[in-house]
């Protein structure tokens, strides 16, 4: 009869092993984690810093997509269910809860937005997706994108 004494050891091995693996990925990093600790440097780099630090001076910019009506009720990343009519969005790093001023590049218009999900996913310079109502306000949702400036900001009392 087999001993179970090898495929323990296996387990162990391979769970060993993935801790490694993901102890060194920046992605498992704690969004927290000193800059140096969370592997290269990436777009999120400065905002990240903002929240970690209270600094606001920190400025993220990339393009701004939304999403909407289709996701409408759904759970987000954070447990919340979506609301198009809510201003919140979803970004890749920043802490559920945290509120940021997004202010569009080209017209200066600029609205408040909480972040309740994760995304956007599939390109590198998108860096936010709102709410239809976050997007209205922006006037983006015709185009459906728009270059815009992230900055961490205190949020309502």
């Amino acid at each position: 009869m087999p001993t179970l004494a090898a495929p323990r050891s296996i387990a162990a091995a391979a769970a060993l092993a993935f801790t490694a693996c993901a102890h060194d990925a920046p992605s498992s990093r704690p969004f927290n984690a000193p800059a140096e600790t969370r592997g290269s440097p990436s777009p999120d780099a400065d905002i990240a810093s903002t929240a970690r630090d209270a600094d606001e001076r920190a400025v993220q910019r990339g393009t701004a997509t939304w999403y909407g009506k289709s996701f409408a009720g759904k759970r987000t990343a954070s447990g919340e269910r979506f609301d198009p009519a809510a201003m919140t969005a979803a970004h890749r790093k920043l802490a559920f809860g945290t509120w940021v001023e997004v202010r569009r590049v080209d017209t200066g218009s600029s609205v408040r937005v909480r972040i309740t999900d994760r995304g956007p996913w599939g390109d590198d310079h998108k860096v936010i997706d709102l709410s239809r109502a976050a997007a209205e306000k922006l006037g983006i949702v015709r185009d459906g994108m728009a270059t815009v400036e992230l900055r961490v900001v205190p949020g309502p009392e």
